[in-house]
């Protein structure tokens, strides 16, 4: 696959991608190589990884604790001292190996080390290859609450290897899944079509155009000022959801791309009552939608909940909650301003 050039970096694919990185390192003359990882990644992925890496600089593996509950500061404290013992300093690398955790929580960290050190993601999770580790986001969550601390910094590269999407499970697979979707109905419906009509789908073929479009979007406005909020499509109303279940004792967490999915279904329906999106386009998407994902059933005595998460979400301004809505496939309306009792009709019309 074609490597593609961002703003200020460039995503690799493939075997080339590790040629370019050893060039990378023998080039920039770096101190140490520290590889971020968590328990998975470490027994799937850096077997893989490793022999690929070609340098003989010193290199330190800092692995952390799996999943969501851990990408908080207090995950960032214990990296940071682990690499202030082991004496990194300002030329120090950091390589990221992991699913989306991983890549933002270790961006973030490079990030604000020592006021910034260089640091490459290599996605291991399709969620992570077509959405977290592109678009110089980096950030941690506050409590349960998604991607509350953060800035934007740029990785000197990214690499995409389809190869470790064989290490994980076919329910993350699904999860990634909702980012393309999201990108067919909002920029560029031919992959929502590739998605829809074809029960079995070579997901790799997908996930070189959905950089593609991220980055042609993040090109355009990088700092999310508007053409990059439709990026958020799905995602106002599905992290209130993922946050809600993450943090209640009693329910199973989600996945990103399951509780994005359901957001997608719930604001197309807004859509369809506030600025005329079809409504034989909103059914569609919920039938894809159900077609890949369990129905997730929604209480009414969690709306209320559901609700009070909305209200901490990072795009709001002036304590108004704005939605990315549709007029139809690939046209969009930013900061749109919807009443509470249609966010939650359209829980509701997910339940139906």
């Amino acid at each position: 696959m074609k490597s593609i050039k961002a703003v200020t970096y460039p995503v690799h694919f493939q075997d080339k991608a590790y040629k370019e990185l050893s060039n990378l390192i023998a080039t920039n003359n770096y101190s140490t190589l520290f590889i971020l990882v968590d328990e998975n990644t470490m027994e799937h992925c850096y077997p893989k990884f490793i022999p690929n890496l070609e340098t003989d600089k010193r290199i330190e593996v800092i692995e952390i604790e799996s999943g969501e509950i851990n990408k908080n500061l207090e995950t960032c404290v214990g990296v940071w001292n682990v690499i202030t013992e082991l004496g990194g300093d300002r030329k120090s690398l950091i390589i990221t190996l992991g699913g989306g955790v991983i890549t933002d929580l270790g961006g973030f960290v490079a990030s604000c080390f020592k006021r910034g050190i260089d640091f490459v993601n290599i996605p291991t999770t399709l969620l992570s290859m077509v959405d977290a580790s592109v678009g110089g986001k980096t950030g941690v969550d506050l409590g349960v609450l998604k991607n509350q601390i953060g800035l934007f910094a740029n990785p000197e590269m990214v690499i995409v290897d389809t190869d470790y999407l064989t290490t994980v499970t076919d329910r993350e697979i699904k999860s990634g899944t909702a980012e393309i979707l999201k990108y067919g109905i909002t920029y560029d419906l031919k992959l929502f079509n590739e998605i829809k009509d074809n029960k079995k789908l070579v997901i790799s073929d997908l996930i070189h155009r959905s950089i593609e479009i991220k980055n042609e979007v993040v090109l355009q406005d990088p700092k999310e000022q508007s053409l990059r909020k439709i990026l958020n499509f799905g995602h106002t109303l599905g992290h209130a959801i993922e946050s809600f279940y993450l943090e209640s004792e009693d329910k199973e967490n989600l996945t990103h791309g399951e509780a994005i999915a359901i957001g997608m279904v719930c604001e197309c329906f807004m859509s369809s009552k506030l600025i005329g999106f079809p409504t034989e386009k909103v059914n569609e998407v919920k039938d894809v939608v159900l077609s890949i994902y369990n129905k997730t059933n929604l209480l009414k005595e969690d709306f209320s909940a559901i609700m009070e998460m909305l209200k901490h979400d990072k795009k709001n301004v002036n304590g108004q909650v704005n939605f990315v809505l549709l007029n139809d496939y690939q046209d969009y309306k930013i900061d749109c301003k919807v009443p509470e009792e249609l966010i939650v009709e359209s829980m509701e019309f997910y339940n139906l």
